[in-house]
């Protein structure tokens, strides 16, 4: 979407209790206007990794907020595994559309995101108009997905300066002289070892995303990307998910970095999509 207008922005805070206390979660707005939509980032990456989408969204009339879910970003990285799973995360989420007064939204994210989006729709399927999803971690996922995080778990609990280490290298490199997506890069090793470790660990042990029976039963309409090449998200979780939701569409990206390097052609998918999700009945922007 080149032809991009200018669309207010705002940063805003919620706070979410808890049995272990308060936690305070930090989102930005895009837009304004009743045709809401939230978008999830990848795992332990910060919510400015959707900022391009969201202005191209908020462009074409969309009210979108990125969130910095816990353990993300800005928002808190409490030290304490049950703090974690993708269920607490996917509250979070019904959180800040209470927080923000909209009755339903769009939910989209990438990897991480998208499964939090996905148990979104699973435990409050009246508040999710669509579900936008990228690089889903599904079935095929699981090994890939082990032998990839589990040394991060082990280096997080057992050599807590490692991560130390590249946490005080990545904040000494100044984000405005780098590239866009090389500053989300060094954002995203900025991680103290204990809250990487918890949070590992409590994703590892929960739920990593709605059952078969469950995703079958999501109705609404949903745009689900997958992308060649890629162990940790195979193409094949994406296009097995687009099959298992009765309003499944798949879109085949060209691989991974084209989001990320070249966004116009997903970006005007994710856009009609949003549109076309709510066209047939524009919802108040607030409710009580």
């Amino acid at each position: 979407m080149s032809d991009r207008v200018l669309v207010s922005e705002r940063v805003g805070q919620f706070f979410v209790e808890s049995d272990r206390g308060r936690d305070r979660l930090e989102y930005t707005e895009y837009g304004s206007g009743d045709a809401w939509v939230v978008l999830l980032p990848g795992l332990l990456m910060p919510r400015r990794m959707h900022d391009g989408l969201a202005r191209t969204l908020a462009s074409a009339g969309a009210h979108v907020v990125t969130l910095d879910p816990l353990g993300h970003g800005r928002s808190d990285k409490p030290d304490d595994p049950l703090a974690y799973s993708i269920t607490s995360l996917a509250e979070q989420v019904v959180d800040l559309l209470d927080h923000l007064g909209a009755a339903q939204a769009v939910v989209g994210g990438t990897s991480l995101g998208a499964n939090v989006a996905l148990e979104v729709a699973a435990i409050a399927p009246d508040r999710v108009r669509g579900l936008m999803v990228e690089m889903p971690v599904l079935d095929n996922a699981l090994e890939a997905a082990v032998l990839a995080f589990a040394p991060l778990l082990m280096t997080a609990r057992f050599l807590p300066f490692a991560l130390s280490g590249v946490r005080m290298v990545s904040r000494r490199v100044p984000r405005r002289i780098v590239p866009w997506w090389v500053g989300i890069g060094l954002d995203t090793l900025d991680q103290r070892p204990a809250p990487v470790a918890a949070y590992v660990h409590g994703l590892f042990f929960g739920r990593a995303a709605p059952p078969v029976r469950e995703r079958k039963q999501m109705t609404m309409p949903a745009l689900v990307v997958g992308h060649p090449r890629d162990p940790v998200h195979p193409t094949a979780d994406a296009e097995l998910l687009a099959e298992q939701l009765p309003n499944g569409t798949f879109v085949r990206s060209r691989g991974i970095l084209e989001w990320r390097l070249r966004p116009e052609r997903l970006d005007l998918a994710a856009t009609r999509f949003v549109l076309e999700c709510w066209r047939p009945a524009r919802r108040s922007r607030r409710h009580a």
